[in-house]
C-alpha cells in the first residue's frame, strides 16, 4: 500500500539515515512560489547534512514516502489538494485522489515505512480559546507511535502551556536541542520547560536508541530553537496572534482553515518578518534532522 521511493528503500535497508518530511508546507503551509522553493531547499538540508530526504504524501490514492521531483512540484502548484492527518488517510486513497500530510499522518506513514527521524516546522496542539478539548491528532499521534520528531516547538497560535501538558498527559519526552526552554516556533522562549536537555546529534541519538531498545511506546519530541538571526520577539509574536485570532473569529474561519489562516495574518502583520522566521526555523530543523538521523545510524 505504502510507496517507498527506491533510494529510500536502499537507504533504509543498509541502515543509512533518512529524514522525513510533510507535504502540508507544500500544498498548504506556505505562500506560491515559495513553497516550492522552501520545499527543495528542506530536501538539499537533509541530503547536504548526511541524509536521504524522504518528503510523504499521497499522490494519486497511493500513500508515498519520498515524493520524487515531479510529485513535489504537484503538491506545491495544484489546487485542491486535501490536508490529510491520520483520521484522514482513507478519503484520498479511496478516491484516487493527492492528500498533503500533516505531522500526524507522515509520522503514521513514514514509521510503517521504517523511518526512525521525520523534521517539520512545529506540531499541532491545544487550540486556544477552547476547553481544552480542541487538541491536533499530533499530540495523540506522538503518544502511540515511535518517531523522534524534530521541531520548533508547537505552533504558537495555540495555547502551548496547554499542549505542554497534553503532551506529558500522552506520554510523549521533551527534549531541548542545547537548549532548557521549549521553543514558541517563532520565538526562542515560551516560558515552559522541557523534560532533558541534550546538547549534540550523538545526545540526541542516545536518547532515542534507548528508548527503541526499552520499547517504550509512541515518540520523542526534539524542540529546537529558531534561528536567532530570524526569530521573533514573544510579544510581537503574541500581539499579532491576538489580532489574527479576532479577524478569524470575525470571518467566521474553522476546521482546517484555522492554523493556513492564523499563519498568512501573522506573516502579513509582521511585514513578512514570520515568514522568513518559518522558513529559518524549517530549514534548521531539516538540517538538524540529518545531523540526528546520522547519528542514529552510526549507533545501530
Amino acid at each position: 500500500m505504502i510507496r517507498i521511493r527506491p533510494d529510500v528503500k536502499e537507504a533504509l535497508a543498509a541502515g543509512r539515515p533518512v529524514v522525513a518530511l510533510e507535504s502540508t508546507v507544500l500544498a498548504h503551509g506556505l505562500p506560491r512560489p515559495r513553497n516550492l522553493v522552501v520545499g527543495r531547499a528542506l530536501e538539499e538540508e537533509v541530503r547536504g547534512h548526511g541524509a536521504v530526504p524522504a518528503t510523504v504524501g499521497v499522490v494519486s490514492g497511493v500513500p508515498v514516502v519520498g515524493l520524487d521531483a515531479a510529485q513535489v512540484e504537484r503538491m506545491a502548484n495544484e489546487d485542491g489538494i486535501l490536508k490529510v492527518s491520520t483520521r484522514d488517510l482513507a478519503v484520498p486513497v479511496a478516491r484516487r485522489g493527492d492528500g498533503a500530510t500533516t505531522v500526524a499522518a507522515t509520522m503514521w506513514l513514514a514509521a510503517r515505512a521504517g523511518v526512525q527521524v521525520f523534521a517539520t516546522g512545529g506540531i499541532g496542539g491545544v487550540h486556544r480559546g477552547g476547553d481544552g478539548r480542541d487538541v491536533s491528532a499530533d499530540v495523540a499521534e506522538l503518544g502511540r507511535t515511535p518517531m523522534l520528531v524534530v521541531c520548533a516547538g508547537a505552533k504558537a497560535i495555540l495555547d502551548l502551556a496547554a499542549t505542554r501538558e497534553a503532551l506529558e498527559t500522552a506520554g510523549v519526552l521533551l527534549v531541548g536541542y542545547r537548549t532548557d526552554e521549549l521553543p514558541a516556533f517563532y520565538s526562542r522562549e515560551s516560558g515552559l520547560g522541557v523534560d532533558v536537555r541534550a546538547d549534540s546529534p550523538a545526545e540526541v541519538a542516545a536518547i532515542w536508541h534507548a528508548h527503541r531498545e526499552m520499547r517504550l511506546p509512541g515518540g520523542v519530541l526534539l524542540c529546537v530553537p529558531p534561528p536567532v538571526e530570524t526569530a521573533l520577539r514573544a510579544a510581537e509574536v503574541e500581539a499579532a496572534i491576538e489580532a489574527a485570532l479576532a479577524r478569524a473569529e470575525k470571518e467566521g474561519v474553522r476546521g482546517k482553515q484555522v492554523t493556513p489562516f492564523l499563519l498568512t495574518a501573522v506573516a502579513e502583520a509582521t511585514g513578512g518578518r514570520a515568514l522568513e522566521a518559518n522558513v529559518g526555523l524549517l530549514r534548521n530543523n531539516a538540517r538538524t534532522g540529518a545531523l540526528v538521523a546520522a547519528a542514529i545510524s552510526a549507533l545501530s
